[in-house]
Parts: C-alpha cells; sequence; structure tokens
C-alpha cells in the first residue's frame, strides 16, 4: 500500500510531499527519522527510550508530521515472527490514537544496513548504540520514499 505524494509545486518547481516520520520499533527503543519538505530524503532525527508512544505523539505533533511509517521485522523467508505480531499490536495501537496515516514498511535488513554504514564511518561501538535505532529508521523511511517515486516516476 503505497501513499500518493502532493501534487503541488513549491517555488523550486519540485514536487512537494507530506512529512512523513519512520519508526524502527526495537526492544528497549525506537528509532525515529523524517522526511524532508519534498518527501526525497529521510534524517535520523532521535531516539526514543523505553518505547515511550506519549513521546512518539509529542514527535508527530512538534513536526507537523501527516503520516508515520513503521518497519514491519519479517523473517528472510518473509514469515511472520514473534517481534512482528509485536510490531503489529504498535501499529494498531498508533492507528487507534492518530488521525494520520499509519503505514507498515518491511524492514528485513536494515538494521544490519545501519551497523554497516556506521562500523564504515569508524564509531566506536558505544557510538554506534546511540544512533543505530535512529540510522535504522531512516533507512526504512528511505525506502518507504524512494519506492513512491518509483511508482509516481518522480
Amino acid at each position: 500500500f503505497i501513499m500518493p505524494l502532493r501534487k503541488e509545486k513549491n517555488f523550486r518547481g519540485l514536487v512537494n510531499s507530506m512529512k512523513i516520520l519512520g519508526v524502527d520499533y526495537g526492544d528497549k527503543r525506537m528509532g525515529i527519522a523524517i522526511s524532508d519538505e519534498i518527501g526525497l530524503l529521510a534524517h535520523p532525527l532521535t531516539t526514543i527510550a523505553d518505547r515511550n508512544l506519549n513521546m512518539l505523539l509529542d514527535v508527530i505533533k512538534e513536526n507537523q508530521i501527516e503520516a508515520v511509517v513503521v518497519g514491519k521485522p519479517l523473517n528472510m523467508n518473509g514469515t511472520y515472527s514473534s517481534k512482528t505480531r509485536e510490531v503489529l499490536n504498535f501499529i494498531n495501537e498508533l492507528k487507534k490514537i492518530v488521525n494520520i496515516p499509519v503505514y507498515e514498511w518491511d524492514e528485513r535488513l536494515s538494521t544490519k544496513e545501519a551497523e554497516r554504514l556506521l562500523i564504515g564511518f569508524d564509531l566506536s561501538r558505544k557510538k554506534r548504540k546511540g544512533i543505530l535505532d535512529k540510522s535504522s529508521a531512516r533507512i526504512i523511511l528511505q525506502g518507504y520514499l524512494d519506492s513512491i517515486r518509483i511508482k509516481q516516476n518522480v
């Protein structure tokens, strides 16, 4: 299910989109990423400790988010795990309390990819741990944004 971009032109002639939040729902924390104004790039934003839903709602309000994409962890063969079901429960709870669309996105290997990128930046294990969740959220959101542009030939 792909959300369409708005077809309004901004002052540079680029297609505007809505601000979208990416969420990597981890075991202890939520990594958060945000799209730029035109829906081209995802940027790591923050990490929410203890998967605090109220803090997530604050981020949504403060940044005037119009949609949320949550990474759905599937097994490599596409089947559901207990973690998948936990994330789907979180998505259902989120949908009940926000008045914006909440989408699922296949997040297979997003944490591994983020970890590989951070190792490439020669960051210590401690520093990587501090930014891994929001970097994974950025990868999830970027995949979603790229899929929109591919489907719409933007």
